[in-house]
């Protein structure tokens, strides 16, 4: 399985692990073919300690990640997996700091890969503040480097993400964009703990609005049915409240697979219209067995 997993660092980005140079790696791992899938992970992980890092347990070999997005499958073009670590523990306020260094570190990882390979798609997915890691990336990388972006429950404001689309990195991506009032709960502590640059703002995970950018909220049941009309079946949510259940659902997986490796017959347009309108953050409707239940 190619995977090449790279940690953000007090001197830099490094491999994970790994005390040899990392240009070689990158060199070595930009000569291969198939799409170049960046997974970063979001609050709570840290590379540095084993019962938290991201490679061990996120991102680990036969783990859901990197097996249902296609890695491991015996396919000569499955391309390259590059899993990015980076500290995410203590404060939420510290971790959202640092997310904004490690995409500076990122970025630099990225322009070294695209200018090796720039015939290869550049993918970047996230999951909560991992977000912030990639927004910042983008800032630091010319225009066409990345393909398509996806995050998963962002944890990250409105104006954070309009800075990073006027990049010229970001100008030109596709960024798919899943919620799920699941998060809802998460998505308020992220606003009451960490600060947003300008007054009022509030985070993406409601929707997100522009031109390049569609938005698929999971708890809808009519995004669900539009989207069995890809061929992509994912559970109803099962849960009141989850920060995972954009990726833990059967069939999500799946689905960012097909996003990913196959743009052309999930084309960003497709995913645009016509969206659900946006429904309040806490009208969190209860499944159908806890309904039962109550």
């Amino acid at each position: 399985m190619p995977v090449l997993r790279v940690n953000a660092d007090t001197n830099g980005p490094c491999l994970h692990l790994n005390s040899g140079p990392l240009l070689p790696a990158l060199m070595r791992a930009a000569s291969g073919t198939g799409p170049i899938i960046v997974m970063i992970p979001g609050y709570k992980y840290n590379p540095a300690l084993p019962d938290h890092c991201p490679h061990r347990t996120l991102l680990r070999r036969d783990g859901s990640w990197l097996r249902q997005m296609g890695f491991g499958m015996g396919d000569p073009d499955e391309g390259l997996a590059l899993t990015f670590g980076w500290n995410a523990r203590g404060p939420v306020w510290h971790a959202a700091r640092r997310a904004r260094v490690a995409g500076g570190q990122l970025g630099r990882v990225l322009r070294i890969l695209h200018r090796q390979a720039p015939h290869r798609p550049i993918h970047l997915m996230t999951h909560s503040m991992g977000a912030e890691v990639a927004l910042a990336a983008l800032h630091v990388l010319p225009r066409g480097t990345v393909t398509r972006m996806l995050t998963l429950t962002p944890a990250s404001y409105r104006g954070t993400a309009d800075a990073a689309l006027a990049s010229d990195a970001g100008a030109a991506l596709e960024w798919i964009n899943v919620t799920s009032r699941e998060n809802a709960l998460f998505d308020l502590m992220y606003e009451r703990l960490v600060s947003p640059q300008r007054r009022g703002d509030r985070v993406i995970g409601n929707r997100l609005t522009a031109r390049n950018a569609a938005t698929l909220r999971l708890d809808c049941p009519r995004t669900l049915t539009k989207l069995q009309r890809f061929g992509t079946q994912i559970a109803p949510p099962s849960a009141r409240i989850c920060h995972w259940s954009v990726y833990t659902r059967p069939g999500a997986l799946a689905f960012y697979n097909r996003l990913l490796r196959d743009p052309g017959r999930l084309p960003l347009a497709a995913l645009q219209a016509p969206l659900p309108p946006a429904e309040p953050r806490w009208r969190l409707p209860l499944p159908a067995w806890q309904n039962a239940a109550g």
